[in-house]
């Protein structure tokens, strides 16, 4: 039996009808996902244009910041704008991988009379995600947004293959990356069942993951090595954290995306419950990222005392203090949380 066809009956269980009517009735689709984004928000956002073009609307495809180069290789990465057409008007907002404007970031802002006033549909994955009006879809039982949107994708009657492959490619991407190639407790029995329909679609499964996390620019790895140089552990190992300095970038060449990746070997230690990077930032606050261990501290708890937010064992959030100041905030929440956990 094809995969896709298996696919069926959890598509059916999984995305309400509202969702499904909402996108059929839209003619006019402005697709965003979050700032800084990554292959999830990227892939459900170009997958999101491609379902509605196949609808027989139209779909503009906007995100606040660049590409990163990580992602070049992703089907129709170059129809992304950090702008909405001027002469277009929008029938449906459809936000991916994030639930607020707060996240979409400098583009809502230029643009918020349109921010505000298109209806909005939010598909998302986070558990800290409280947003929505009942005719949106959260849904943190799935690993990837990107994992969403296949099913929606199915429940439409629309194939996987579409566009030769490219949906199935960046839907793809989106899952790979929020699992960390399947390593990742999210990584559910569903999770595994959408791939394998999207693999069938004609997505390269190991080209896929040997881009997004086997293939790195030497001027990565040099900061990697800056960052790993600077690790600090509390007396009792549970918690482990390093800095990324704005300075890094320039003293190794590295652009920002590089970043992505650090905080998942930080996570690698085989002591600590829970690791943390702390990004410098240009406006003197930090950013902050959360990885912890299965059964242990949530880290939508840790991240929730600064107002971030996340999955139980990913997580983040902008602390507004310097550094140093947030290190030690940071820290002392993180330390108390890890003195609970009993193994």
């Amino acid at each position: 039996m094809s995969a896709t066809v298996g696919l069926a009956a959890l598509a059916r269980d999984a995305v309400p009808d509202g969702v499904l009517q909402r996108l059929q009735g839209a003619r006019t689709v402005l697709a965003v996902g979050h700032e800084n984004p990554d292959a999830d928000t990227l892939g459900a956002s170009l997958g999101v244009a491609i379902l509605v073009e196949q609808l027989g609307g139209r779909a503009t495809v906007v995100f606040s910041d660049p590409v990163p180069p990580l992602y070049s290789f992703l089907p129709g990465v170059d129809r992304v704008r950090i702008d909405p057409e001027h002469d277009r008007t929008f029938d449906l907002l459809v936000l991916s991988d994030c639930a607020t404007p707060d996240r979409v970031g400098d583009v809502a802002r230029r643009h918020a009379a349109l921010f505000g006033d298109v209806p909005r549909l939010i598909l998302d994955h986070h558990v800290s995600n409280g947003g929505g009006d009942g005719s949106d879809w959260i849904d943190p039982g799935a690993a990837a947004t990107c994992e969403m949107v296949a099913l929606l994708a199915v429940r439409l009657g629309i194939p996987l293959d579409v566009d030769g492959g490219g949906l199935a490619t960046l839907l793809t991407a989106g899952i790979v990356m929020d699992t960390a190639t399947f390593a990742h407790p999210n990584a559910t029995p569903r999770t595994l069942a959408v791939t394998a329909a999207l693999v069938e679609a004609g997505a390269p499964l190991s080209d896929i993951s040997r881009r997004l996390y086997r293939t790195k620019p030497d001027t990565q790895l040099r900061l990697f090595g800056r960052v790993l140089d600077r690790i600090g552990t509390s007396p009792d190992h549970a918690v482990l954290w390093s800095t990324l300095l704005l300075g890094d970038f320039t003293a190794t060449g590295a652009l920002p995306a590089h970043s992505e990746g650090i905080i998942d070997l930080l996570a690698q230690s085989e002591a600590a419950e829970v690791a943390m990077l702390f990004k410098e930032q240009d406006d003197a606050t930090t950013r902050l990222s959360v990885r912890t261990r299965p059964g242990g501290v949530d880290a939508t708890v840790l991240t929730g005392a600064f107002g971030g937010g996340g999955h139980a064992r990913a997580a983040g959030a902008t602390i507004d203090a310097p550094l140093d100041t947030a290190i030690g905030r940071a820290r002392a929440v993180a330390e108390r949380l890890a003195a609970e956990v009993r193994r």
